[in-house]
């Protein structure tokens, strides 16, 4: 699978992150896709000619790590699977080949999405004054929050041509926490942000005419769902979604 990328992302004109300013899209519509190996290299052989594709120092190809954090109850968890529509997620990312770690709060409103952070020095045990002070700041509440997850992964990033859209391709993704770990290594999450919903994307029509439909979950639920079930966290609205992605994953 990787010669078969390298290979693709050739083809692609690259834009640095500079370049790559006028598409933040820190709030945004997002729309999500869970593809397999087989779709994603047809896909993304068709992308070439409309998408610039992100390089920092001759990569394309970055990796990430996140630290997810949750409050005592898993209320973010719990306020996803609840289709509540106020939500939010909190997490410390590092972006590795950047050496840079930001403080996010990612907050899903009324089907847009809003991410707002700060640079911080790293990953912590805990989030200090001045972290929990950012957070309950943002999301208008007085609660505190641990570590509950870790997520790493790989991801190509693409910038259209011609539209405000950008399209994250993330592979080799892996949680863990205290011992425990999960693996997915034959699936991609693919997630579209515009400014809006243009259904007239490039990428859209390439997965219409695959029947490829959006899907809606997060990594953050992934792995919860992956390392918390003896917590009795509640996922049965999620159950089917996890079963056919762990079903996509062994097939590969």
């Amino acid at each position: 699978m990787s010669n078969n990328i390298s290979e693709i992302l050739n083809k692609f004109e690259k834009c640095s992150l500079s370049e790559m300013d006028s598409v933040k899209l820190m709030n945004r519509v997002d729309t999500k896709y869970i593809l397999n190996k087989m779709d994603f290299l047809e896909i993304f052989e068709e992308l070439y000619k409309d998408y610039f594709c992100l390089e920092i120092e001759g990569k394309s190809l970055l990796s990430y790590k996140n630290q997810y954090f949750d409050d005592s109850i898993f209320g973010c968890f719990h306020d996803h699977h609840r289709k509540k529509t106020n939500r939010f997620k909190i997490r410390i990312r590092k972006y590795i080949e950047s050496d840079i770690c930001f403080l996010e709060v990612k907050k899903k409103k009324k089907g847009r999405t809003d991410k707002e952070r700060i640079l911080v020095d790293g990953f912590v045990d805990k989030l200090d004054k001045k972290n929990l002070s950012y957070v309950q700041k943002k999301i208008k509440k007085e609660k505190r929050f641990s570590p509950t997850l870790w997520n790493d992964f790989q991801r190509i990033t693409l910038v259209s041509k011609t539209e405000a859209e950008r399209l994250t391709l993330d592979f080799n993704l892996s949680f863990e926490f205290e011992g425990k770990k999960k693996t997915y290594p034959n699936i991609i999450i693919a997630e579209l942000k515009q400014g809006k919903a243009n259904r007239t994307s490039v990428f859209f029509k390439e997965l219409k005419k695959r029947l490829i439909r959006p899907y809606r979950i997060s990594k953050y639920c992934i792995g919860t769902m992956d390392l918390y079930s003896n917590k009795k966290i509640k996922s049965n609205r999620f159950k089917k979604k996890y079963l056919y992605i762990n079903k996509l994953n062994k097939a590969c």
